[in-house]
């Protein structure tokens, strides 16, 4: 490594980090986030001065995690890996949560991270040996879908191309590319090629075989009350509109959870159900226990849902109903992870990615003379948006389900992403026309990626016209909270709410079961949970990272007030911050 070299480079002179910069760039990224680190300063230079920080522009973060997670949101809409570059094992090891968070959520990604010299002759006392690894990728290598540490330039664009192939195939997620800070910072004497990356582009996501798409007519055929479970699927329009098309050829009901992003407007009449939740209703059980067929299109813990709803043991008792599932998950299930939960007994199991499943058999289903449709399972008088609540109850105690309701009307007729929701959103609130409505939950459950999450979506968004408003708990705000700070230095617009009950609320519900179960004091369950005196002063830390906030809100009327005027303020470019003082509790609705 050397240090001393501070002299402009000469066009025709060349380093490692130069290649690996050009072949990011080949690939089409647009982004890069990263917080600098002294393992890829070759790097570093080589984006900045090489390739003069665009295609990808840099996004500077304060943290790793965050860093994961802008990209991890930014992929949610834009449905294309950001790529991030980690500062060595210290900066892999801040990262790993969020990390795995994308791996669950099933996030394409480009990790790249550096290592200290590998040649320890190489090495800087002390600062070089401390930040080298043996297996830097054994850090991450159970959560991320291949990793590799290249040893010369050549190798490294070789990794690169694997690396973005991997990521970007079905089921997608994040890979890692670990670069020899020597390597980067080795004056190459000979060329070093950057092939033609159209050929190295991932394969067409697979479509059934025809065998098995025969099999699925001839049970659906002659079903009367079919169901359709829509899970993890495409943002596209172009699928969004098949399959509204084949619940319609088929007259299917259709369930979806508010776990992944819409995969259907919730108010078509097909959509008879409010979308689900985390607990089973009466509602939801007579529909899966009337079906004579079911198809699952990427339905996360297809098992778990099933038996939860209708009784019996997810493998000794499975449900007895015809069941189709199309999904590519399985093939990134490993020992150590158990995000791939239980496993389903199904009647077809199909290897294929759901929007292609869905376009081959809407074609047969429509192709076949004679082919009728199911009569609506549940009729549209009994459909759930007649019953469910379009706005708040100003009566009511100011709490999350009313903070939902407000929130909720205050979107209709705009178009809004919300990028996250907290806990205790009801589904009765949940009134999705896009595919960019929503974004879907943190699928790994970790804390603290909200703000992240919001920031890569708004990203992703900026110039679509769409206002991005992230509704965050107050743990996970606290935890991301210093995400913020890229928002404004990017000048991304954006909104965010912060539900604040003051208290690590879900932790709370949980110590009252273990009072009750055990006949202890349920009044102590708030002991070593809330967060208060002092209280953290939610938007005071927004404003000193460049957020504009007014006062916090302690009612509807308050709340309606402060969105317009957070509107009003995204609409002109800016970012604002609501800090909502809701009473504890969460909504079944």
């Amino acid at each position: 490594m050397n240090d001393d070299n501070d002299k402009a480079a000469p066009e025709n002179r060349r380093w490692g980090s130069d290649v690996v910069a050009e072949t990011i760039r080949a690939l089409g990224y647009r982004h890069v986030a990263l917080v600098p680190g002294a393992s890829f300063r070759g790097l570093h230079d080589s984006l900045v001065n090489h390739l003069g920080n665009h295609d990808p522009a840099m996004i500077v973060c304060l943290h790793e995690e965050h860093a994961v997670a802008i990209a991890d949101g930014f992929s949610r809409v834009a449905q294309e890996p950001m790529a991030v570059i980690l500062h060595s094992n210290v900066g892999l090891m801040h990262a790993t949560m969020t990390i795995f968070n994308a791996w669950c959520d099933r996030r394409p990604m480009l990790i790249i991270g550096a290592t200290g010299p590998v040649d320890a002759h190489r090495r800087r006392p002390w600062i070089d040996w401390i930040h080298t690894a043996r297996d830097q990728g054994a850090l991450v290598r159970h959560y991320t879908k291949w990793d590799d540490q290249p040893a010369s330039a050549e190798a490294a664009v070789e990794s690169l191309l694997r690396a973005d192939q991997i990521a970007r195939t079905a089921p997608t997620g994040p890979v890692y590319v670990c670069l020899d800070a020597e390597m980067q910072e080795t004056e190459l004497d000979r060329v070093v090629h950057i092939p033609d990356v159209a050929r190295f582009r991932p394969p067409r996501p697979a479509a059934a075989p025809a065998e098995d798409l025969q099999r699925v007519l001839d049970l659906l055929r002659g079903a009367r009350a079919p169901v359709l479970l829509i899970g993890r699927v495409s943002r596209d329009h172009g699928d969004w509109a098949q399959r509204i098309a084949l619940a319609q050829a088929l007259g299917a009901t259709v369930l979806t959870t508010t776990h992944n992003a819409p995969g259907f407007p919730t108010e078509h009449a097909l959509h008879a159900l409010a979308p689900v939740g985390e607990r089973p209703n009466d509602a939801e059980i007579a529909v899966l226990k009337a079906a004579d067929a079911i198809v699952s299109l990427d339905w996360h813990d297809l098992a778990g849902f099933l038996s939860a709803r209708c009784g019996g043991s997810q493998t000794q008792t499975p449900l007895s109903t015809p069941i189709v599932h199309c999904s590519l998950d399985g093939h990134v299930a490993n020992g150590w992870s158990m995000d791939h939960q239980a496993v389903a007994a199904v009647d077809v199991r199909i290897a294929a990615d759901p929007d292609r499943f869905v376009g081959q058999l809407l074609d047969a289903v429509t192709a076949e003379a004679g082919w009728t449709a199911a009569l609506p399972m549940i009729p549209a008088s009994e459909h759930w948006t007649l019953s469910a609540a379009t706005g708040p109850d100003r009566a009511a105690v100011f709490n999350s389900e009313q903070l939902a309701f407000t929130v909720s009307a205050f979107a209709e007729g705009r178009d809004v992403t919300f990028a996250r929701f907290s806990f205790g959103w009801p589904r009765s609130a949940c009134r999705f026309r896009t595919p960019l409505d929503f974004l879907g939950k943190d699928g790994g459950g970790a804390v603290g990626t909200g703000p992240g999450h919001t920031i890569g979506a708004a990203i992703a968004l900026r110039d679509s016209g769409r206002m991005t408003i992230g509704v965050v708990g107050d743990g996970d705000y606290l935890m991301g909270v210093n995400a913020l700070w890229t928002a404004s230095h990017e000048r991304v617009p954006m909104m965010l709410i912060v539900c604040n009950n003051r208290s690590y609320f879900n932790d709370e519900v949980h110590q009252e079961r273990m009072a009750r179960a055990r006949s202890r004091p349920v009044e102590n369950k708030w002991i070593g949970q809330r967060l208060d005196d002092p209280p953290p002063d939610i938007i005071g830390l927004a404003r000193a990272q460049g957020f504009d906030g007014g006062a916090s809100v302690r009612s509807v009327e308050e709340l309606f007030a402060e969105l317009e005027r957070g509107a009003a303020v995204v609409a002109s470019g800016g970012r604002y911050i609501i800090d909502a003082l809701i009473a504890p509790g969460y909504s079944d609705k």
